[in-house]
């Protein structure tokens, strides 16, 4: 997005965005976020369906994230190119497909591949729906609509699991499915009849699809690896010839950035310690909140120790969602006066605290003692997200704000998938081998689920130290909308000008 729009004077109204704008952004950002926060409680049923083990169901929650790290920014350049009405209509049309695809699939194989295909989908409509609602609003109006979106995205992530799990118990866990892609059918005409066109003419026409796929080739092979290391064994040729392509990609993309016109990441911003310790904290929270909701979905509904039914498994992930949008509205007031990087120390040691509890988890644990660990490790992380969101874009020049913005889109994206594959590897490794060490399958289960938080405590914590390098992020005002937008951790990034207005060049 190269979007500028100028901040808003004192008390100016600024332009609002248009109603079909709004709605057909808001929706199809609402629906991604519930269906991607939906999944992980949809798990069990499509397990038993298919016939499909968890262990290779999980492959249908990072491989969404690992596809949508890799497109991100790279459909918010199709759009600036092309036409972000025109990329954001194919985002629908592809989200609706894949939609479809897990439907109609009647394997696991199916479900993965059309988890996939909605990570792209998803990166493109929230990245060019994002920069649709922008250019069509301006100072006080485009912070209105920024916070509508967020707000929207928040209610997604929230009510995502909970409408899950009653679909599964009334309609089985394809109905999900339909219904976002009816939902999504239904933007189309919205957008195609009351959306203007806009582009950036001034962008390069250059788009970088090598940086793309080479994205994709560090993260694929490095997931399987922490898969299916513990299976293939740690040292085997397979895992060493993973993590070898992973590396050799890695060097190939570096060396791709630094001869393209258009980057993908401009690697010269790595450079600032500033952008760097906030980025690892944006992927640090991402990664903890969405290994701990995959862990506790399955954990909940396990006939050994909750046996929760869908629905009710949603309903139990509510205190984690809630914490997080309850302490949202706090966050402006708490940046003002403490500073950001203080703020973005007392979230990860809330999240650590709460991570520290999980660790203690047994096998004859009723759910309301998890609901203290959840709330403390949300609260903590919605705590994190927004300022680690803001000193990432203040820690540059105006002109860098989008390449900043970008990489932290990325690192969000690669936090979930590659901290799910971890804690459910640690999981379904530590509750394999004390199953055979002849513990009952509770207690099994339960030392798996601790040890899996034992490495988000340890994530955690490391983001207090990194904490250190946001203090140098200067003391600013943070208007609603970054923090609007980052209520739910899929959310994607919203560049923020020295006012805390949103910053974009508008397109023509």
């Amino acid at each position: 997005m190269d979007v500028q729009a100028r901040d808003a004077e004192p008390g100016e109204a600024g332009q609002s965005a248009p109603v079909a704008v709004l709605v057909a952004t808001c929706v199809s950002t609402l629906v991604v976020n519930a269906n991607t926060s939906a999944v992980s409680i949809l798990l069990p049923a499509i397990s038993a369906d298919t016939g499909t083990s968890l262990d290779t169901l999980q492959w249908a929650v990072t491989g969404y994230s690992l596809v949508g790290a890799a497109v991100i920014v790279t459909s918010g350049a199709l759009g600036d190119v092309f036409g972000r009405r025109l990329v954001f209509l194919g985002g629908l049309a592809l989200f609706i497909a894949s939609c479809v695809l897990i439907a109609l699939s009647g394997s696991g194989g199916g479900v993965i591949a059309g988890r996939a295909i909605q990570g792209a989908s998803g990166a493109t409509i929230l990245a060019c729906g994002m920069s649709l609602l922008s250019v069509s609003t301006s100072g006080a109006g485009q912070v209105r609509a920024v916070t509508l979106w967020g707000g929207a995205s928040a209610v997604g992530a929230a009510a995502g699991p909970l409408v899950g799990g009653v679909l599964v118990d009334g309609t089985g866990w394809q109905g999900l499915f339909w219904i976002d892609a009816a939902i999504a059918l239904a933007c189309v005409p919205i957008t195609l009849k009351g959306v203007t066109e806009s582009r950036d003419p001034d962008r390069s026409r250059s788009i970088d699809f090598a940086g793309t796929a080479l994205i994709a080739a560090v993260l694929a092979p490095a997931l399987l690896a922490l898969s299916e290391g513990a299976k293939w064994g740690w040292t085997s040729a397979a895992v060493l010839g993973c993590f070898a392509l992973a590396l050799v990609s890695c060097v190939a993309f570096v060396a791709v950035e630094r001869r393209v016109e258009a980057p993908l990441v401009d690697l010269r911003l790595l450079k600032e310690r500033v952008l760097i310790g906030a980025t690892v904290g944006i992927l640090l929270s991402a990664g903890v909140i969405n290994g701990l909701m995959y862990l506790v979905s399955l954990y909940f509904q396990n006939p050994a120790t909750l046996a929760l039914s869908p629905f009710e498994a949603g309903l139990a992930t509510l205190p984690a969602t809630v914490g997080l949008i309850a302490i949202t509205p706090l966050v402006p007031r708490l940046v003002q006066r403490m500073g950001i990087g203080p703020v973005i120390a007392v979230g990860f040691a809330a999240a650590t605290a709460g991570c520290v509890l999980l660790v203690s988890v047994q096998g004859d644990w009723r759910y309301a003692a998890f609901v203290l660990p959840l709330v403390l490790l949300a609260a903590g992380l919605g705590l994190v997200n927004g300022p680690a969101s803001s000193a990432s874009t203040s820690s540059v020049s105006a002109d860098e704000v989008g390449s900043a913005s970008g990489i932290s889109n990325m690192a969000r994206y690669i936090g979930a998938a590659a901290f799910t594959a971890a804690v459910a590897t640690v999981n379904a490794t530590v509750g394999e081998s004390r199953r055979s060490a002849g513990e009952g399958a509770a207690d099994a289960l339960a030392a798996g689920l601790s040890s899996a938080c034992l490495l988000l405590a340890i994530a955690s914590g490391v983001g207090i130290l990194l904490s250190v390098l946001a203090v140098r992020a200067r003391r600013r005002r943070v208007g609603p909308g970054a923090y609007g937008a980052a209520a739910a951790s899929h959310a994607h990034t919203v560049p923020v000008g020295s006012q805390g207005q949103v910053k974009y060049r508008r397109g023509r």
